[in-house]
């Protein structure tokens, strides 16, 4: 089996490892599919640290190759959609309807299922490890698909629709007929687009450093592309009545994307903050300000999905449609071409480039 290691400051390369057998809970899945999200290329950069050698990747679509003694809702020769959201339905977040945040420690977080042929253990980056030809997770990670979507498309609901998605709908609970801004317009940042059109928003303003992006939003369903810089505040203020955003989506990994983010959004109004920095970075805020105007700023970890209720309705929009999935993905590579894929997407070439595996 083949999977593409990483260690800090050295080029990514194809490394044959092995993978332990599905265990108590788990599955073992034959990767089709996976995306790079821009998660990946931090980790990949070292931004939140971690262990190394290590194996990324976390938005994958494939086939259950076998599946653990107590697994019965899933069956070998299934398609699923693989994501990191592992979570066992019972403890005090899951029980809450926020299985992102579950509690409990697996038998996969104490252990990797990789090792390389040496024997030495690979860790599974973002309890995942999709960036391989195989992933051992807990069934809990994947959510069954119909035969007839692209597994180069599908592979997305694992991380940038239901992340850009959950961010407008469950977490910034807009309404029809609001007026919705969304700060970076990558693959989170156009799904975030997209939800809000489809929502009923009245204007949805992306806001990105590229022209191209912006563009680009429109065909997601923006109202308005703006080039971040100088003018924009006055821009959706003009375009808002004098009052601001009811809801702004920060979905750009930098603090000051937040300070901009509460310098956009109204009195009453919610800031949803996506994108995650590097480690240490810091934003400030006006606290009597936001005390004041009773603004909310809220975190937003994979959108506060539920892959197994979320995904589904995805799939729906995508059979009628209405939800823009294939127009996501960029170029599709092989994983022996994987850091050309991740040079393209760290230029901000791509929505999405996908590693795709033989059949």
């Amino acid at each position: 089996m083949a999977a593409v290691c990483r260690e800090f400051g050295k080029p990514l390369s194809v490394e044959p490892v092995t993978l332990a057998e599905p265990g108590t809970g788990e599955i073992r899945v034959r990767v089709r599919a996976c995306g790079i999200c821009q998660s990946d290329l931090h980790y990949l950069a070292g931004a939140w640290g971690g262990e190394l050698p290590a194996v990324y990747g976390h938005e994958v679509a494939g086939v259950v190759d076998r599946v653990g003694s107590d697994v019965h809702a899933l069956h070998a020769g299934q398609l699923v959609v693989v994501g990191l959201i592992r979570w066992c339905g019972r403890c005090f977040f899951c029980s809450g309807g926020q299985p992102a945040l579950c509690e409990t420690r697996f038998a996969l977080d104490a252990q990797s299922p990789m090792q390389d042929v040496t024997g030495a253990r690979v860790l599974q980056g973002t309890r995942t490890g999709g960036f391989a030809e195989f992933v051992v997770v807990h069934a809990s990670q994947a959510v069954p698909i119909p035969e007839e979507i692209p597994l180069e498309s599908a592979c997305l609901l694992g991380c940038a629709v239901i992340t850009g998605f959950g961010s407008v709908i469950r977490n910034g609970q807009m309404h029809a007929g609001d007026t919705v801004v969304v700060i970076g317009t990558g693959g989170v940042g156009l799904n975030a687009v997209q939800a809000a059109a489809m929502a009923g928003a009245a204007q949805v303003i992306a806001i990105d450093i590229s022209s191209e992006r912006c563009q680009k939003a429109r065909a997601f369903g923006a109202t308005e592309g703006l080039l971040a810089g100088n003018g924009v505040e006055d821009r959706v203020r003009s375009m808002s009545a004098g009052r601001g955003a009811d809801v702004v989506v920060v979905t750009a990994g930098a603090g000051l994307a937040v300070e901009q983010g509460l310098r956009l959004v109204r009195r009453g109004g919610t800031v949803v903050v996506v994108g995650m920095p590097a480690s240490g970075a810091s934003s400030r805020l006006d606290a009597a300000q936001v005390s004041h105007d009773s603004q909310r700023i809220l975190g937003s970890k994979m959108g506060s999905a539920v892959p197994q209720i979320d995904i589904p309705r995805l799939v729906r929009l995508y059979q009628e449609r209405r939800l823009k999935l294939d127009e996501l993905v960029s170029r599709c590579y092989p994983l022996q071409q994987i850091n050309d894929a991740i040079t393209s997407a760290s230029r901000g070439e791509a929505i999405r480039n996908v590693i795709v595996f033989p059949r």
